[in-house]
């Protein structure tokens, strides 16, 4: 059947029946979300004799639910004490915690709850109306579009080695370089293990990535008395609805950064496998580039928290995409729904929009309605949760540190993870204080094992041909965007620094 708009309405009413598994569900899912290594995907595993025993319907609903929310809660220990709770909350510590460390932590949080509620709420109305032609992305991005793709994210280290280029570089060099570490991709040789088995998958991304911030901001708590400056620190103790409702105001004014970082979640939520952390580094770095004050990110400026937050979110509509009209799962969270669906005998593809359309718009539909609820549901806890920024860094550090290893143990119930996460807080320490960037080694980290993957993979198809790199015609295009949005800034910096060199006119002697 085609759906028509009574067909959306009825749906939509239909879910907003549903409030009794959404309510309870989002505020599970912000709670999930804010544990650092804990994930939608973890809890649905833990609840998933309850997906299973529940209607199919239900179970698809809170598996939603518990997505989006999650996604959202991942963004308030980044924010709030430089803890991403997961690796699609990555890039949002560089401009949130430096909001939080100037007493602006209220402020912060409520943009990033309003860039994901608005990001969210865009990008799934755009997936119910545009499902037909979205779902062909899935089939025009192949590996050659995925490796520029992941370029744009791991140019953001050009961005960020801005200040001092040779630190810059030597740290992202450094992340790739821990990134290669595991069985390679060809002939699964391991490749810097050290004999470790635990290391044959590579290195795992939560305790990398609590360790280099978590771990090592902890290190730090113990050097000084409070998370805040002294003006931050009057500012949180005049408290008051003021932060919150500002924080809205800033979102809103720029809708049409919101409205494009969300598309660029969407379009990369749509690729399989390719995930809500190079949906947001690429929107950070997309970001910068075309912001009139680019100097300002990584100081605590609104468009650097806006755009990571509106481009993760986005990136759950996107992954339902390829799940339910080609039957493969873009993520860990739609693998585990594609299991409830099967085991409740339901169809994928587009068998399954014949059968069971109100099932299949119907998870969409569950999204939206779920955005809407988190609306009320989150933004007044930006207030209380700003809090959190004045206690005592003496309680601070062993309390981040525990559910950081908590949080590092949990993904694949190794104690060795634990031992990592402490490393990698010693790595994160040093470069912290010898002036290197962590989230430099973080992006290398994540996306160099993507990236060599995707590489190797694209090679093997060619039989070894180098120039299978610019075969394509949307790769070509990409390619071009890139140089573009890597030299134009210097460019641009270049013939400032002319015209302020040159001699006013109207000057002389």
């Amino acid at each position: 059947m085609e759906p028509d708009l009574a067909f959306f309405a009825q749906l939509f009413v239909d879910m907003l029946g549903y409030w009794w598994i959404i309510v309870p569900t989002t505020v599970l899912g912000i709670v999930v979300g804010a544990i650092p290594g804990f994930s939608a995907a973890n809890t649905i595993i833990i609840l998933l004799p309850l997906t299973l025993s529940a209607p199919v319907d239900q179970a698809m609903i809170f598996m939603v639910a518990l997505y989006c929310s999650s996604r959202m809660g991942a963004g308030i220990p980044a924010i709030l004490v430089n803890i991403p709770g997961t690796a699609g909350a990555a890039a949002t510590p560089l401009d949130g915690y430096p909001m939080a460390k100037k007493g602006l932590g209220q402020q912060a949080l409520a943009i990033s709850f309003t860039s994901s509620n608005l990001g969210g709420l865009l990008t799934t109305a755009v997936a119910l109306v545009a499902l037909p032609w979205l779902a062909r992305v899935a089939y025009v991005m192949h590996s050659v579009e995925m490796i520029v793709v992941m370029l744009f994210g791991i140019s953001l280290i050009a961005a960020i080695a801005a200040k001092d280029p040779l630190k810059g570089l030597i740290a992202g060099l450094f992340g790739l370089m821990i990134g290669s570490i595991g069985a390679d991709h060809v002939y699964a040789t391991p490749r810097g293990t050290f004999g470790f088995l635990e290391l044959y998958d590579g290195v795992p991304l939560i305790p990398a990535l609590v360790g280099l911030f978590a771990v090592s901001e902890a290190f730090l708590f113990i050097e000084s008395g409070s998370i805040l400056s002294d003006k931050g620190r009057i500012l949180v103790a005049r408290g008051g609805w003021h932060g919150t409702m500002e924080g809205v105001r800033i979102t809103l004014r720029r809708w049409w950064h919101v409205t494009w970082t969300s598309m660029i979640g969407l379009a990369i939520g749509v690729v399989p496998g390719a995930g809500a952390a190079i949906a947001a580094f690429v929107a950070y770095q997309q970001s910068r580039f075309f912001s009139r004050t680019p100097e300002l990110y990584g100081t605590g400026h609104p468009e650097g928290l806006i755009a990571p937050e509106s481009a993760n979110n986005g990136v759950t509509a996107g992954t339902l995409i390829p799940l339910l009209t080609i039957g493969i799962p873009g993520g860990a969270t739609a693998a585990i729904m594609l299991v409830v669906m099967q085991y409740h005998g339901m169809p994928t593809g587009m068998q399954l929009f014949s059968t069971r359309p109100e099932l299949a718009y119907g998870m969409i539909m569950s999204m939206l309605v779920t955005y809407l609820f988190m609306s009320f549901t989150a933004l007044p806890l930006a207030r209380y949760l700003s809090r959190v920024t004045v206690v005592p860094t003496a309680y601070m550090a062993p309390i981040v540190i525990a559910f950081t290893l908590v949080g590092s143990f949990v993904p694949r119930d190794y104690v060795f993870d634990m031992y990592l996460a402490l490393a990698f807080g010693v790595i994160g320490y040093i470069a912290r204080k010898t002036g290197y960037h962590v989230a430099a080694i973080l992006i290398g980290v994540i996306l160099g094992p993507l990236l060599e993957g995707y590489f190797l993979r694209a090679l093997r198809i060619a039989e070894g041909d180098i120039m299978v790199l610019f075969s394509s015609t949307i790769g070509n295009v990409l390619w071009v965007f890139l140089i573009v949005s890597v030299g134009a800034p210097h460019i641009i910096e270049y013939r400032r620094r002319r015209r302020a060199a040159k001699p006013s006119r109207g000057g002389g002697e």
